[in-house]
């Protein structure tokens, strides 16, 4: 049995499977720079599924690969435990993935279970093992789901959740899944039929699920150690400028927040460099915050040219702070950052990246733009001069910037981490 629903699993994530598109980069004569591969992640020890608990209540959670799949996952956890403080939290993911170090630091146990993942380009020899990986990993996480006996299974999709949402499929396991973009990825939509609910995001991806069971509730997103809430701008402002004295970070000034990514947006953050001493130098109000995405900032640094006015920063961990300071955010267009965007009810400019899969940054970017009047600039379109004249022509209407600001709070859904949690605990009663 296991084996024949091992085989329909992969076909399954099969049938889905298209191979993404991946453009090369051009990077402007005379300005080489050299990406640094990121260091492997550390193995925390794991805690064994077998151990004995007092909850009555155990709900495992699996979601992992990248922070897109990892922190949605960690908010709904949140919310089920702030509601069900006795109950038995549990996360599922690989040794080899973020997961195994981000959420043991968050305070839940973490079992590692054997990675099953396809390569790319789907044509590769590699992927000849993927059945094989996948009914090993499908057993794997059954043998710890029969030892933890969980409730339910809550699944925030990537490579990392399919081999467990199916081993409880396959164990009459309650399955609930949460897909954070507005294009859904290839593992729920191949849950999709066998999930009790579907947590929805975004209106636009409700067209690539039965609409019986799902719910349209937002990405459940968690509070950053540096909570804006609160916080005023100006005194968010001065959390990154002190030097301003407050002085230059009254009504009059103009904030602009970059988002590089977490590990580097390569097209973006060249383009960015090559005007933002001279947009900084053209306007005597305007302040930038930098996040140039780890990969990227020791280049950046030593060719961008210092200003009073400008923070580079390789990761913002106050992000509820950056938003609260910002006028106006300039990213890619990630569940997660266009969430945030929208909490914070900022106008914005989304420059999504071209390589994702399934090309879902672009499909949220305009899903964006509808909702929000966010500004998109393709990767097509983006140079100094394209992102130089968007930005200006933002920052110098004064009636779209309210407009923007207005139609994102409209749109925002900050309570969707309690909401999901609600629905999770009433399919249990």
């Amino acid at each position: 049995m296991a084996a024949a629903a091992a085989a329909a699993a992969a076909a399954s994530l099969l049938s889905f499977y298209k191979p993404a598109k991946r453009r090369p980069l051009t990077f402007s004569p005379g300005r080489v720079i050299h990406l640094r591969k990121r260091a492997p992640p550390l193995r925390p020890q794991a805690i064994a599924a077998g151990e004995q608990h007092s909850s009555d209540l155990c709900i495992v959670v699996s979601g992992g690969g990248s922070g897109g799949h990892i922190f949605p996952a960690l908010a709904i956890a949140d919310e089920l435990r702030a509601v069900r403080p006795d109950s038995r939290i549990v996360f599922l993911g690989t040794v080899t993935g973020m997961e195994s170090d981000v959420v043991p630091s968050a305070g839940y146990e973490f079992v590692p279970v054997p990675k099953a993942r396809l390569a790319r380009p789907f044509l590769s020899p590699l992927n000849l093992l993927f059945p094989f990986q996948l009914l090993r990993s499908i057993a794997a996480s059954a043998v710890v789901l029969s030892r933890l006996r969980p409730k339910i299974v809550i699944g925030t999709g990537a490579y990392v959740s399919a081999p467990i949402c199916f081993a409880a499929v396959i164990s009459g396991i309650k399955l609930v899944i949460q897909e954070q973009n507005c294009y859904p990825g290839i593992t729920n939509r191949a849950l999709a039929p066998y999930a009790e609910k579907i947590f929805i995001a975004f209106n636009a991806c409700l067209k690539y699920f039965p609409r019986d069971k799902s719910l349209v509730c937002g990405n459940p997103r968690r509070l950053s150690g540096g909570s804006g809430g609160g916080v005023s701008q100006a005194e968010a402002r001065l959390h990154f400028f002190p030097e301003s004295g407050g002085t230059d970070l009254e009504e009059r000034a103009v904030v602009v927040l970059v988002l590089g990514g977490s590990t580097g947006a390569n097209a973006m953050n060249l383009a960015f460099l090559d005007i933002c001493y001279d947009m900084l130098v053209e306007n005597e109000r305007m302040f930038i915050i930098w996040q140039t995405g780890s990969e990227w900032f020791d280049e950046v640094q030593s060719i961008a040219k210092i200003h009073p006015r400008l923070l580079l920063t390789p990761f913002l961990d106050a992000m509820e702070l950056a938003y609260a300071s910002a006028d106006l955010v300039v990213s890619r267009a990630g569940a997660m950052t266009c969430t945030e965007i929208l909490t914070a009810g900022k106008p914005s400019i989304l420059i999504p990246s071209p390589t994702a899969t399934d090309d879902h940054q672009t499909k949220n970017a305009y899903a964006m733009a509808d909702v929000a009047g966010a500004q998109v600039l393709t990767e097509d379109e983006l140079d100094s001069t394209s992102l130089r004249t968007v930005i200006n022509n933002v920052l110098g209407d004064d009636k779209l910037m309210e407009e923007m600001s207005e139609k994102a709070r409209r749109a925002a859904r900050p309570h969707a981490a309690a909401d999901i949690a609600e629905c999770i605990l009433s399919m249990l009663d």
